[in-house]
């Protein structure tokens, strides 16, 4: 890249970066309700962003070769279960992704 591509990059990104923090105030403002459509999209995309993510994370295990996916099972077990006891999310995506890489690692 040239140096003016370069300068053309970074200005987009900044340009980018400011522009997704800036523009949920600007439509909108405090004082204003927010609209329906949006609270329902607040609801329901968490979820199937999660969902997206199992699915990606799962679409290459086989359970006929290598460890026969019983990594991933034990980890999503475990987030499950790390979520149904403390309801902290960070908490279960990291012990999750811990015990996988140990499982990973040592055991598999």
């Amino acid at each position: 890249m040239t140096l003016t591509e370069q300068i053309i990059t970074i200005a987009m990104v900044m340009l980018g970066t400011v522009l997704t923090r800036f523009l949920p105030f600007l439509l909108f403002p405090a004082g204003k309700a927010t609209p329906k459509y949006i609270q329902y999209l607040g609801k329901v995309l968490p979820p199937a962003v999660f969902g997206l993510l199992v699915v990606y994370c799962l679409k290459n295990v086989s359970i006929f070769t290598g460890s026969h996916g019983i990594p991933e099972f034990l980890s999503i077990l475990a987030v499950v279960f790390l979520h149904l006891w403390k309801r902290q999310m960070l908490l279960s995506i990291a012990g999750g992704t811990i015990l996988y890489m140990v499982l990973v690692q040592l055991v598999f």
